[in-house]
């Protein structure tokens, strides 16, 4: 409608019909305010950035924490770290760095398992959410969404690493620790990587020899793995603890099998893959099963 032909009376309905239009039209454009979450429905869920919303997740795919074996050491760690978490105390971000297949996330999975297993019966559950690498930009968003929540949540991010031209760690940062509201007290954050500093090592290596000062160049990415106040290393496993992760699995799921036989095929298994770990050792237990006609 052209200025010559809008309504003069601002009250006539012909002018409020025209403004019902605008406003309907301008809430279409804005953007979708962050939905209220429901987080009593399940003590899992997955953040899906695209919705700005959590889904829950009825059955986390985990492990036992008694059949992780050979990592008793950071066991114990996140165990007490978490414990203290639920408990309202303080207690540290975490990153679990190191060898593939040694049960980095499975672990972070049986321990909020076995925290709210052993809660007292009048306490809130603990939640774990999840966040894909890729959407770690919406990590603020999401601490929106929780802060002002009576639970207390794990928000777990698995295979976190960040590429040379990857920038989306700056908003890691400042949630984790720097920023005007921080990271809030109800929430921790749990990450797992090959990478000790999260970042490839040549992509440092070049910051460094390029730098007038070599030092200050890499320090804004290096101080990123700083924001976690808990390192926990994970190695590769000797062969009597991938042969005791074997047997744990075969005891634990009632498997029948000459012990002998049992190991000199899983000790064949790991030859063939080139590595002994915890994720080994359950590839060869599927298979044994597999063999056995034994559904696990």
């Amino acid at each position: 409608m052209a200025m010559s032909q809008m309504p003069t009376d601002p009250l006539s309905p012909e002018s409020l019909a025209l403004l019902t239009r605008i406003a309907d039209a301008l809430e279409r454009l804005a953007p979708a305010g962050t939905p209220h979450a429901d987080v009593t429905v399940a003590d899992a869920f997955v953040w899906h950035a695209a919705g700005r919303r959590l889904s829950p997740v009825p059955r986390v795919n985990r492990v036992e924490m008694s059949l992780l074996r050979g990592i008793d050491r950071v066991r114990d760690q996140l165990a007490e770290n978490t414990g203290r978490f639920a408990r309202g105390l303080p207690a540290n971000n975490a990153l679990l760095w190191g060898a593939r297949g040694m049960g980095k996330s499975s672990l972070v999975k049986a321990v909020h398992a076995e925290i709210n297993h052993t809660r007292a019966a009048d306490a809130r559950p603990l939640k774990l959410i999840e966040i894909h690498r890729e959407d770690i930009e919406t990590l603020p968003d999401l601490m929106t969404l929780l802060r002002a929540d009576p639970h207390r949540f794990i928000v777990f991010c698995d295979d976190l690493s960040f590429d040379a031209d990857d920038t989306s760690y700056k908003s890691l940062k400042a949630v984790l620790e720097g920023g005007i509201e921080g990271r809030p007290d109800n929430v921790i954050f749990y990450a797992t990587s090959n990478r000790r500093h999260l970042l490839p090592r040549d992509m440092m290596e070049n910051e460094r020899s390029t730098a007038i000062n070599p030092g200050e160049a890499i320090e804004e990415k290096v101080s990123l793995s700083d924001r976690f106040g808990l390192w926990l290393g994970f190695h590769k496993c000797s062969q009597d603890e991938y042969l005791d992760m074997v047997f744990a699995y075969v005891d634990h799921l009632g498997l029948q099998a000459d012990r002998d036989a049992v190991r000199a095929d899983a000790l064949e298994w790991a030859t063939t893959r080139g590595a002994r770990s915890g994720r080994t050792a359950w590839q060869f237990i599927q298979d044994l099963a597999g063999r056995l006609g034994k559904a696990i």
